[in-house]
């Protein structure tokens, strides 16, 4: 027996393929009506069981041989055609679920549940009925180009009979946006209802033209009047607090559900609704106020990598030129600088280690600032392993060959890493803070840790330790077990590894707790 995997929609589903005998033309048995006639009902009986979510009657290793033999006697053509009769009957008596309830007798919410569920059982059904198909698929299908495959007829029905439908598309729509702007207004939604059903309108390549441009519209409503409001109410550090964190929304919302390729137009439109549109408002009330809180921000999303357009950035910094003048934005273009020249030294360096006898298995990436461009960071001892501590003066040694005369003064408190780590369920990534970095790699030496024992080894400060062991024992990511339980740390804690840590994502980013601002040092592979 022969097995492949075939993959859609999330949905994984192991598909047999079975050895048969061959036979020479002289040997072939003729194909009688009947027995065509015969097989068709049974497949038939199959997709239809398949579609009613009914049990099968046949063993499916039969109804595959049923198909081979179908398709080996020429019939392919016309098995094709009533395949995709059945489906496409199928599909055009959904839409009658949706039609047949007025507006006002079922609410948006149970629209979209019940959608979402049509979609996921079209989905699981298409699979299924494709692996008993699979014959028909991987010859005459996949030698007619003009003929879609299976699993793209599924689609293509599915788009053409239900949501292309002009009322149940609108609803649909209607429906997500209604959701997104309840989020937008702090209260808690489905997510992954959202996320699936979103991935069905891009699957179904209807997403730009049935979604993001309504989306984009209703962002740029609601933010032109959001700005309005806080501006008339707000002073502008308290305003600009705001901005920063609808921005950190957005880009969440992007990472949760929405399609990368709504990234970009969509900062663009907050930051234009809140800051390009008021930007001589924010700088009348408080230049130096928003100099500083910008000066902060850029270098987050700079160094942070939160930033969906280098354009984009500069583009404002042209319009605070024009606006402030060539020496308020002096400093914010030597921020830019800074992070071109670090690329060049970084694309050096790794030349550079390349050539070194004794090479180290951390990957570091640095980032050289000039102090007088960014804000102040305030500097924090802390005990790094000793491979990381080579490490830098592996690069000090580098960098200081190239510029006699400079001053490296390393800043801990903006590293960031990411860990490779493997759990029960299997490995996974921790993007994780260089304070988060220096706990957990203690316990690789140890199982058991108290508070008074991470302290003495790495040297982090009361405050920023506490908050530290919090992300990773008391938030949504608990990658370490905490004995006593409970929100707070406290001294006389206990700190386990916790191998049976679960998440549905590869690489997982654990933020920290009440944390300073914090930039991207270095990335530990």
């Amino acid at each position: 027996m022969k097995n492949s995997t075939y993959r859609r929609n999330g949905i994984t589903e192991n598909i047999s393929g079975f050895e048969t005998v061959k036979f020479s033309n002289r040997d072939r048995p003729k194909l009688t009506d009947s027995y065509t006639e015969d097989t068709w009902m049974k497949l038939r009986d199959a997709v239809s069981a398949i579609q009613n979510s009914t049990s099968i009657k046949y063993n499916l290793e039969e109804l595959y041989q049923a198909v081979e033999n179908l398709c080996s006697y020429k019939v392919s053509p016309v098995l094709y055609k009533q395949l995709r009769q059945v489906c496409e009957d199928h599909v055009q008596a959904q839409i009658h679920q949706f039609r047949e309830y007025p507006s006002s007798s079922l609410d948006s919410l149970l629209f979209l549940k019940r959608m979402n569920r049509c979609w996921q059982d079209h989905c699981s059904q298409t699979i299924m009925i494709r692996s008993i198909f699979l014959f028909l698929d991987r010859t005459y299908i996949l030698q007619n180009s003009l003929l879609p495959s299976i699993w793209d007829t599924g689609l293509e029905l599915f788009r053409t009979h239900i949501v292309s439908d002009g009322a149940v598309q609108s609803r649909t729509v209607e429906g997500i946006l209604e959701q997104i702007e309840r989020e937008r207004n702090g209260e808690t939604v489905d997510r992954s209802l959202l996320r699936s059903l979103l991935g069905m309108l891009s699957d179904l390549q209807v997403y730009k033209d049935s979604f993001e441009q309504r989306f984009l519209t209703e962002t740029n409503r609601l933010y032109a009047a959001e700005g309005q409001r806080l501006m008339q109410e707000r002073d502008v550090p308290e305003y600009l607090h705001h901005v920063a964190r609808r921005l950190e929304e957005e880009n969440d919302r992007v990472i949760s559900y929405l399609d990368q390729s709504t990234q970009k137009p969509l900062i663009t439109t907050v930051e234009k609704q809140l800051l390009g549109e008021h930007l001589n408002a924010i700088l009348q009330k408080g230049k130096d106020v928003f100099e500083a809180f910008y000066k902060k921000d850029l270098a987050k999303r700079l160094l942070v990598g939160k930033s969906a357009s280098v354009d984009a950035e500069k583009s404002m910094l042209s319009k605070l030129k024009h606006e402030c003048g060539a020496a308020f934005t002096s400093k914010l273009e030597g921020m830019f600088k800074d992070m071109e020249l670090s690329k060049d030294i970084m694309i050096q360096f790794k030349q550079y280690m390349q050539n070194q006898s004794d090479p180290s298995n951390i990957e570091l990436t640095v980032n050289i600032l000039t102090m007088g461009y960014w804000p102040s960071y305030t500097p924090m001892d802390v005990h790094l392993p000793a491979e990381m501590v080579k490490l830098q003066e592996v690069f000090k040694l580098f960098y200081l060959g190239k510029h006699s005369g400079r001053k490296l003064q390393w800043q801990p408190t903006l590293g960031h890493a990411v860990l490779k780590t493997e759990f029960k369920e299997g490995k996974k990534e921790l993007q994780v803070s260089l304070f988060q970095t220096l706990v957990l790699l203690m316990f690789n030496e140890s199982d058991e840790c108290s508070v008074e024992e991470i302290r003495a080894a790495t040297g982090i400060e009361d405050g920023e330790l506490k908050r530290t062991l919090q992300s990773l024992a008391c938030g949504k990511a608990r990658v370490l077990n905490k004995m006593p339980r409970g929100k707070d740390v406290e001294d006389a804690d206990c700190f386990h590894f916790n191998s049976d840590f679960r998440h549905k994502l590869f690489r997982i980013k654990i933020n920290q707790i009440q944390m300073k601002e914090t930039v991207k040092f270095s990335s530990i592979n």
